[in-house]
């Protein structure tokens, strides 16, 4: 089985000559639902082709224990939640928010998806008529809920994070077996924010080739001019975490504000155009000075 290489999400596609850029919303909305409408409307007018939820719930992700597994290390930049519950809870979307959430970017004509981390969130957003799911790479060995987004053959995209090659292989495997052709693998180093030292795009061109499927970068620099550059040697896709102006998220101090996010847009689809095409003629502006 070969994997497409021209991907339907909605009413758009996702192949190789365009970056498909993804705002990740993530706990950037700040427990308000105003804030995230604000933010979603900031999102459209910046270009972005699809934004995206984590679907999970404090509960639905952890446990509440304060046993030395669910803590959360004095040398992590969420020390001060203490415990991975406190943490999930103040970053999570609450699932009564999801079909709110939906109707207002249908509303807005903008393309959303989610990333799911349990069986629960993937029916729940089945019901809203998801039209793609994320596997976030700590998930990378969940290979139930791999194999059930796979069978909605929706398009399912794939972190590798906190993955070695043999969990990379099994997840695609997984893929395979449910006869998911829509799959994309998502270069991508799970630290906040990450160094460039450890960013290594180039990986992301062999995911493609060793694969042969659709790949890209999920981003947690700081800036926007390694994702600029992912754009520019071949990602499909571009997923960045964006908030709002003077925002203050669990995950505000590695994000990107959206003024900064519609210039990144802007400038990827400037390089996208100068890329063109080869061609040895003399070109047309280039004539008047022959």
């Amino acid at each position: 089985m070969t994997f497409n290489k021209i991907i339907k999400l909605n009413y758009k596609k996702i192949q190789k000559g365009r970056c498909f850029v993804v705002s990740e919303i993530s706990a950037n909305h700040s427990g308000n639902f105003s804030k995230l409408k604000l933010l979603i409307d900031k999102l459209s007018k910046a270009g972005v082709d699809a934004i995206k939820i984590q679907a999970y719930e404090a509960k639905t992700i952890t446990i509440e224990s304060s046993r030395k597994d669910f803590k959360i290390s004095n040398k992590n930049a969420w020390a001060k939640y203490k415990t991975l519950y406190e943490l999930y809870k103040k970053a999570e979307t609450p699932f009564s928010w999801y079909k709110k959430i939906f109707d207002y970017c249908k509303k807005k004509k903008i393309v959303i998806f989610a990333s799911v981390f349990d069986k629960s969130s993937l029916d729940l957003l089945e019901k809203l008529k998801c039209p793609a799911y994320k596997i976030a790479s700590p998930e990378i060995t969940d290979i139930p809920l791999i194999s059930a987004v796979a069978k909605t053959k929706k398009p399912i995209i794939i972190s590798n994070g906190l993955a070695d090659i043999n969990d990379l292989n099994l997840a695609v495997k997984t893929v395979k077996k449910e006869k998911n052709k829509n799959l994309i693998l998502l270069q991508c180093t799970s630290s906040y924010p990450t160094p460039l030292n450890e960013v290594n795009l180039k990986t992301m061109i062999a995911l493609e080739k060793k694969y042969k499927c659709l790949s890209g970068f999920s981003d947690h620099t700081l800036g926007t001019a390694t994702s600029i550059h992912a754009a520019s040697i071949g990602a499909c896709m571009i997923e960045k975490h964006v908030g709002l102006k003077k925002n203050n998220s669990v995950d505000s101090f590695f994000s990107i504000n959206d003024t900064e996010f519609k210039e990144m847009i802007k400038i990827i689809r400037q390089n996208e155009i100068s890329t063109g095409k080869i061609n040895f003629s003399i070109s047309q502006s280039s004539k008047k000075n022959l």
